[in-house]
């Protein structure tokens, strides 16, 4: 069985030809597509496609940290309000990216920190995007962990010094696309 654990096929680039790609998917053998959530906007987009498709996809729910600004805690408040209207099957898709702007980092790590807290509240994994700013995410996963925290690192990039940290603190490490580039290094890691 095959699960694609993260894709935002919500979004309206994937519209007009979601049905070829949900047909795609499922004779290619796909039996779960996980959606995270990226900020308020798109709550609505992901729950139409788990409602179209309550077999096949399934919703987390999160701020992703390219969209926490002035406002997070805002967007903070409404994105928890889901959780008494759903069942999720993550906090997703959260964490620090800190590869465009720097402007909001205190920001994303306090809205990072607050939905690892709801994790914990709701005993759900969370699934943690981290650009440029592994070591600090890292840093607060271990700060945080107390044996009723776990996830995965999507699309991990690191060394086998992280690697083995996150292993240490029980979270699982996704590979995305990057482990096609020469120069990611991640061939001596696996």
């Amino acid at each position: 069985m095959f699960i694609d654990t993260h894709a935002h096929l919500y979004l309206k680039e994937f519209k007009p030809e979601i049905e070829q790609i949900i047909n795609r998917a499922k004779s290619a053998g796909i039996k779960r597509i996980y959606l995270p959530n990226i900020d308020q906007s798109s709550i609505e987009d992901v729950y139409s496609l788990t409602d179209a498709y309550p077999d096949l996809c399934f919703p987390m729910m999160g701020l992703h940290p390219c969209y926490v600004k002035e406002n997070y805690e805002e967007q903070l408040a409404i994105i928890k309000s889901q959780f008494e209207k759903r069942r999720f099957k993550a906090i997703g898709e959260i964490g620090i990216d800190l590869h465009w702007d720097l402007t909001y980092q205190v920001e994303q790590e306090l809205a990072f920190i607050e939905q690892i807290n709801w994790a914990k509240e709701y005993n759900l994994p969370i699934v943690i995007h981290s650009r440029k700013s592994l070591h600090k995410t890292i840093e607060l996963i271990e700060s945080h962990q107390d044996g009723n925290l776990n996830g995965v690192f999507h699309c991990f990039n690191g060394s086998i010094e992280e690697a083995k940290r996150i292993q240490k603190v029980n979270f699982k490490m996704g590979l995305g696309g990057v482990i096609t580039f020469k120069n990611a290094g991640l061939d001596e890691m696996l």
